[in-house]
């Protein structure tokens, strides 16, 4: 009796091994990643499809805030719309590769040809109201924050010659600036945006309340968190992403990156605390801004399970090296500056000629499939935008020309056909159905419409999937 239930018992152990093996194999080859993703530990989503998970997340409004690395988010949203056929709104010509900014948002920005849209990302400034009106009713709002301090010597750096108040600073010096900001800083100029609580302004909050109005920062913080369903935070991106894949049942592969948009050393400036200091009181709403959204960060991050972060940023890690080996030729990449990058379409923008931003260049011997695959990670912003613009401006004028020509053909007058009236005229010979299906009768008058696709036109783009 014994050893018939140790039979039964090793019998069972068996099929489990068994189907354990044969669903890996099922999954298509990612046997090492699946590995641990299912950790007994770790309640993370697969890292690829599965059935019965909840669908993807596709209706996306990411506030692209400046300085934060929001540019590397921007990449990959662009690449998860193309993939899964999805539809960018994107700015009117006339505003560039931004919506107007520093102008609020409004919807007669976007172009008409990206239109409904699905995403936006592109640079504006938060209007709530213009685009809960314009999106769909599930659209999940997400943004991104960085540490006050490096974020304002970065916007200091880089714009130091477009925005008037860092150009009426002698000698370009950050700590004269600090020293004396109300000497130099003009609320009412355009550029001005840059030069004080500028995470504030693109959230759509008052840049310029006084740093004592304490009230005024915790109000406008349980507002962002009212509307926006995740705040990322630059100094932990791959931490962020991994709830942003909960968040949307998002695959692994959907938010695999390279860095795109970064200075040189050369370009940045270590500080002191004291400047450190300085900058926090003199951009005090943004301080606080982002120390509520860290903390909140990672709260969430240990509800999540810090163990399970853990191996999910190694996971991403881990493909990301894969990546950049596949896309510059089984080594880590070279950062370029704009001037030894061959592609122009690869070189990304230059504020000054004082500052340096990298970008990168593709060897020449790795294959066709990986050039295209690798050559969407490393597009710069303006130029992805302008590729985005046309391919579905193209799209937008190929449905329209199908509805026109479907249209047309339906105000054509019937027309008449009539069979001849001969002896000779067998039932094989006549016309086996009349347009609508219907066999027409020997001698009758059969009135034929033109055949007709209802289907709406559904191009694809080009799949950059790996």
């Amino acid at each position: 009796m014994t050893c018939h239930k140790m039979s039964q018992k090793k019998i069972f152990l068996v099929l489990i091994v068994i189907c354990t093996v044969s669903l890996l194999l099922h999954r298509g080859g990612h046997f090492n990643w699946n590995m641990e993703v299912f950790h007994p530990g770790c309640t993370t989503l697969p890292s690829h499809p599965a059935p019965g998970l909840k669908p993807k997340q596709t209706n996306i409004v990411f506030l692209k805030t400046h300085k934060t690395a929001s540019t590397t988010m921007q990449n990959l949203l662009f690449r998860f719309a193309e993939r899964h056929n999805l539809t960018v709104a994107l700015p009117v010509q006339a505003c560039g590769h931004q919506f107007c900014y520093p102008r609020s948002f409004a919807s007669q920005l976007i172009h008409p040809h990206t239109l409904p849209a699905n995403i936006i990302t592109n640079h504006m400034r938060f209007n709530k109201a213009e685009l809960k009106r314009l999106m769909p009713n599930d659209t999940i709002y997400i943004t991104i924050l960085r540490e006050p301090a490096s974020m304002f010597e970065s916007l200091f750096s880089y714009y130091s010659h477009h925005c008037q108040s860092f150009k009426r600073v002698p000698n370009g010096s950050l700590e004269a600036f600090l020293k004396e900001p109300f000497r130099y800083y003009r609320p009412e100029e355009n550029e001005s945006v840059y030069a004080r609580n500028t995470l504030t302004f693109d959230l759509g909050g008052n840049k310029d309340r006084p740093a004592t109005d304490v009230l005024y920062a915790k109000a406008f913080a349980e507002e962002v968190e009212r509307v926006f369903s995740l705040v990322m935070i630059s100094e932990y991106f791959d931490e962020s992403l991994v709830l942003l894949r909960h968040l949307f049942s998002w695959d692994l592969d959907d938010i695999i990156y390279i860095k795109l948009n970064m200075r040189t050393s050369s370009s940045k400036r270590s500080l002191t605390p004291d400047l450190d200091a300085k900058i926090r009181a003199w951009n005090s709403i943004d301080a606080y801004l982002y120390d509520h959204f860290n903390a909140t960060l990672w709260r969430r991050l240990s509800a999540l399970g810090l163990e399970c972060v853990t191996r999910e940023v190694r996971l991403l890690r881990q493909a990301q090296e894969k990546l950049m080996r596949t896309c510059f030729g089984n080594q880590m990449p070279i950062f370029r500056s704009a001037a030894e990058i061959k592609n122009k379409d690869l070189r990304p923008w230059q504020p000054s000629e004082k500052v340096d931003i990298v970008g990168y260049d593709l060897p020449g011997n790795i294959s066709h499939e990986a050039q295209a695959l690798c050559r969407k990670y490393i597009l710069p912003e303006v130029s992805y935008t302008q590729m985005l613009f046309n391919s579905q401006s193209l799209r937008h004028r190929r449905i329209f020309q199908k509805q026109t020509t479907q249209k047309s053909h339906s105000l054509q007058p019937p027309i008449h056909t009539i069979l001849p009236r001969h002896s000779q005229v067998y039932r094989s010979q006549l016309p086996s159905t009349d347009a609508v299906g219907t066999p027409p009768r020997k001698g009758s008058t059969s009135t034929q419409k033109p055949a007709t696709d209802n289907k709406m036109f559904k191009p694809r783009f080009t799949n950059t999937k790996a």
